[in-house]
Parts: structure tokens; sequence; C-alpha cells
């Protein structure tokens, strides 16, 4: 067995068996495999594909590269959940605490910024005191007491996939399917839940714009998932606008504090409502997916999610002192009003126009030395659908008041906004369920 034939066979259309796959990442990872003869079979893949078992047996053998979480000291089903990223998705600061007020168990590893979306560990540094790197035993300690706990990815989990990232990034290999899906799961696997619900983004703001292909990655992430004996199911979402109206980490923080506490954006509570019901249901916590939903729907009124967000943060070392007092959040120096320079109905919002905006501010890194600011960001006003006037504000700018990232946000911001004089349905937010069952429908 050697590279050479690997390549030729994949090239060729061939599927590559178990034992290929495995003495093809093992090798590589060792050193035996160069990066010019693995970056050939990455544009194999990209042009060829990867069969169900393929996808399969390549993650699995990712995953076996390094370390894997061993939770079963942890009590009860853990359920995990992994956004595709987007703009303002701060999803899993809400539904890790209000998942875990309902039942579950969720024991998470996660991870920092990606592109132009924002890295949950990033936010949650925004927390004054909030701690991410500990021991495996004060992890599985902190779930077991709260059924909770929120840790930064460890370098040595699915290291292969790191390696094979890098690649993929400078060989214009990183849009293919099936190396989307195994870099994504080999993450989720070596972290050792029992079940995943995967947010797959779709739109403008999205790793997948088109709706057919986040419809495949779903596909291919599910059976990764049943062929690794986990219990897994997608929902694909809409990313064409921003998620709520935060952009930024500490402005984030807040709105998912305001959001368990009855007060988030529409469309954000749309979607932890449906992910939330979702993982209950995976979990086994609910005996229906109505139920389920009912039971997000009750701990968000009852302020049962945001008291376990209060517990998480006091737990991990935080200064839980936020949730009633958010100002204790990284303030910016300065606030700029962006204002719409046309009247009408905001038609669109490039999302990734405007996540790439809050990372000229500071709120991201431009290179991977840089450091970021919590304190600085965007807050939407107007979303798709609503009414404009000339000179009204469209968007507010959190700074520190460097008047080039400014004006280069601001420019940023004006246009990612299109502005028309007829009214626009905001897109549908949650576009389908994929599951081993197939494809449906999702209500809430």
């Amino acid at each position: 067995m050697n590279i050479y034939e690997l390549i030729k066979k994949k090239r060729d259309g061939t599927s590559l068996s178990k034992q290929e796959i495995t003495f093809l990442i093992d090798h590589y990872t060792q050193g035996a495999i160069p990066d010019y003869q693995m970056a050939a079979f990455l544009m194999a893949v990209y042009f060829k594909g990867m069969t169900s078992r393929e996808c399969v047996d390549f993650t699995l053998a990712i995953v076996d590269s390094g370390d894997c979480i061993d939770l079963t000291a942890v009590n009860g089903f853990k359920v995990d959940k992994h956004s595709t990223g987007g703009v303002g998705d701060t999803t899993t600061l809400v539904l890790a605490p209000l998942v875990a007020s309902c039942g579950a168990v969720v024991a998470k590893m996660t991870g920092r910024e990606l592109g132009h979306t924002g890295g949950t560990v990033d936010k949650l540094e925004s927390i004054p005191g909030m701690q991410l790197d500990f021991s495996q035993n004060r992890f599985i300690d902190i779930v077991n007491q709260i059924k909770v706990c929120l840790i930064s990815q460890t370098a040595r989990l699915a290291p292969a996939d790191k390696m094979i990232y890098a690649l993929r990034n400078v060989t214009a290999t990183v849009d293919s399917i099936p190396l989307i899906a195994s870099s994504i799961m080999s993450k989720k696997l070596a972290a050792g839940a029992d079940g995943i619900v995967l947010d797959v983004k779709t739109g403008n703001g999205a790793f997948t714009p088109r709706y057919e292909d986040a419809l495949e990655l779903s596909k291919i992430m599910v059976a990764i998932g049943d062929g690794a004996g986990k219990q897994v199911e997608a929902v694909i979402t809409s990313m064409e606008q921003p998620l709520g109206n935060a952009i930024g980490n500490a402005l984030e923080v807040r709105e998912a504090i305001e959001t368990l506490a009855g007060n988030g954006p529409a469309d954000f509570v749309e979607l932890v409502t449906a992910l939330g019901a979702g993982m209950l249901r995976v979990a086994g916590v609910a005996e229906s997916y109505s139920k389920a939903v009912e039971l997000i729907k009750t701990n968000i009124a009852n302020h049962k999610g945001l008291e376990t967000l209060r517990a998480l943060i006091d737990a991990q070392g935080g200064d839980a002192r936020v949730i009633d007092q958010p100002d204790l959040l990284p303030q910016a120096e300065q606030s700029v009003l962006v204002k719409s320079e046309a009247a009408g109905y905001v038609q669109q919002i490039m999302a990734m126009e405007v996540g790439l905006a809050s990372k000229t501010l500071g709120a991201g890194r431009m290179q991977k030395e840089d450091e970021i600011n919590p304190a600085v960001g965007i807050i939407l006003k107007k979303k798709i659908g609503d009414q404009v006037h000339a000179g009204e504000t469209i968007a507010v700018l959190h700074t520190d008041g460097n008047r080039a990232k400014i004006d280069s946000a601001r420019a940023k911001v004006l246009a990612a906004y299109r502005i028309g004089p007829e009214k626009t349905v905001p897109p549908p937010l949650l576009r389908a369920r994929v599951s081993k069952k197939g494809v449906q429908p999702v209500k809430i």
C-alpha cells in the first residue's frame, strides 16, 4: 500500500477501503506522507467526492489521530450542539444552560472565531474572570454538579484535522462537502457526546451559501454520526442576515442574557427554540418534539435557563453579577451611529459584510496574533422588512475610537444593506430538519 496508488484510485473515482483510509491518515499524521501528496489527494476528493462509507471511515481515522474525551464519568446522556458558523450566532451561550435547565446534560467543548464568524470561547472570555481551560476532572465535576460546562478545545483533539485543514486552506479545497463534514464531525465525535444537534447555516453569511449544499452537508454529517453509533440530527437554518441584533463578544453575551430573561430578538428566540427542542429530543428528555418545544419556552419564561447560566458562570470562575448588571461586561469607548442614506424598506443585509465590519472594529482577529477587543462590535437597529427613513439609524458601532476602523466599518455596514421601495418579507429562518429518517419541515 502506498500513497501514490491511493491518489490514483481517488483521482479515477474509485472508493478507498477502511484500511487504505487509515493508512493515509496515520502516515500523514506521522510525517511519512508529504504535504504535496496529501494536497493531491484532497484535490482528488474535491473533484470525485467520497461515498458515505468513506466519509465515516475518513472521519473516524481523524478522530483516532489524537485524544478522545472520555465522558463515561458524567451521569446521563450527553448532548452536544454545533453550528457551521454565522454572524451574531450566539446560540451556544443560550442553548447550553437552557437545555441543561430542562434536564439534559451538556458537556461541550467549543472553539474560537473562524473567518467572518465569531467564536464561543471569545464571547465567553468577555465575562470577567471566566475560565475555559481546566482539567478534564474539573470539567466532569462541574457537569455532574449543574449538568453543563463549556471549555475550549484541546490541541490534541483530532490533530489530523488541523493538519489537513491547513492544507485545504491554501489549496482551494475548503469547500469540499465531504471534507467539511469530516472536519466538523471528527471534532464532535472526539469530544465524547452521545448525541449531537447540528445547526447547518445556508445563505449569504454561511460557508454553504446554497441550500442544496447545506442539505448535502447535513445528510453526510448525519450519516457519519449514525455510522459512529451516535444520535445525530441537523437543522438547516438561514443566514441571509445576521442572527439577532448583536455582533461582537460582550454585546452578544448581553443579548444572550436578555434572551434567557425573555427579551430576546424574535429570530434568535425562534432558532434557540428549534435547536433546543432538538437537543431535548435527541437526549430523550422529552417524549415528543412538541413537548420539547413547550419545555424550552417554559424555561425561558420562568428564567430557569437564566439561573443555570448564572450557575455556569459562577462554577467557571466568572463574575455572575453580569446576569443582573450587564454593564459589568466590557464597555466600548465610543458609540457611532450609522445612518441610512436612502428611504424605503430593508430588502437585504449581507451578513458576511456585517461580520467583517465587526472584525474591522476589533471584535475578531485580522491576523492570528491580534488581540480581540471584547467590548467592540455592532448593534443592528433595522432588519429585513423594516421601514427606514433617510438619515435614520440602521446600526450602532461600538468602537475604541479609532477613526480608520470606524470609517471602514461604517462603509462595510452601509454596503451590506440594500434598501428599496418595496417591503420585503424576511426569509424563513428554519429550512429543514435532517435525520436518518429523512428530511422534514421544522415547526415550533
